[in-house]
C-alpha cells in the first residue's frame, strides 16, 4: 500500500507515483492556461482525469466538455485532447495513466 499526498505537489505537471501497470500525476493549470491539443494523444494508455478544484474544459476529439470539481473524465487511447482552465482559480487535477505514459 502506498499513500500519496497530492496536495504536496504544486507544479504544472508532477508524476507522483507509479507501478509497472499504472501511474498517477497531478496537474495545475492557471486561469486561461491550457495543455494538449489536436496532436496530444496517448497511444496505448487510458487517462483518467479527476478534477480536484477549479473549472475548465476538456476538448476530446473536437468535442468540448465542461469540467468542475468532482468530475471524472476518461480519455481513451488515441483520443486527441486539450485541457483548459476557464475559471478565475487554478484548475487542479489528479490524472491516472494505465499503463504508464510518462
Amino acid at each position: 500500500m502506498e499513500r500519496i499526498d497530492t496536495t504536496a505537489h504544486a507544479g504544472f505537471f508532477d508524476v507522483v507515483a507509479g507501478t509497472d501497470r499504472s501511474q498517477a500525476a497531478t496537474m495545475t493549470l492557471e486561469p486561461g492556461q491550457s495543455t494538449g491539443g489536436p496532436s496530444n494523444v496517448h497511444v496505448e494508455s487510458d487517462q483518467w482525469l479527476f478534477v480536484v478544484e477549479g473549472s475548465g474544459e476538456a476538448t476530446i476529439d473536437g468535442e468540448t466538455h465542461d469540467l468542475e470539481a468532482g468530475a471524472l473524465v476518461l480519455i481513451e487511447p488515441g483520443e486527441a485532447h486539450e485541457i483548459t482552465a476557464t475559471g478565475d482559480q487554478p484548475l487542479v487535477t489528479v490524472n491516472v495513466y494505465a499503463p504508464p505514459d510518462y
